[in-house]
């Protein structure tokens, strides 16, 4: 990408202009460690974040059952089970 023309490069989405999806269910440890590293990390960059449930949401149950947690960004599958604090914050910051 370094020789590319600027024409064609994208330019990355500001960390505010993101939205992480944290895909879980109720009772679910790795869950409740997936949220607390998504919290932290998008009160640190800014961005956006929601969670869903995936018990109440059968288009998500019938895709991620057996990944949950999941984490989207924008809409995008980003990881499942563990969530990396240091990769989540350069996907956000990187785009």
């Amino acid at each position: 990408m370094a020789g590319m023309s600027p024409l064609f490069r994208r330019k990355p989405a500001a960390p505010a202009d993101r939205l992480v999806t944290l895909v879980r269910k109720p009772g679910c440890h790795l869950c409740d460690d997936a949220q607390a590293v998504v919290e932290k990390v998008c009160a640190e960059v800014g961005a956006r974040w929601e969670q869903k449930d995936i018990e109440q949401d059968r288009e998500l149950h019938d895709r991620y059952w057996e990944q949950i947690p999941v984490v989207l960004i924008d809409g995008e599958q980003h990881t499942f089970w563990r969530v990396n604090e240091d990769r989540l914050r350069k996907a956000l910051l990187t785009g």
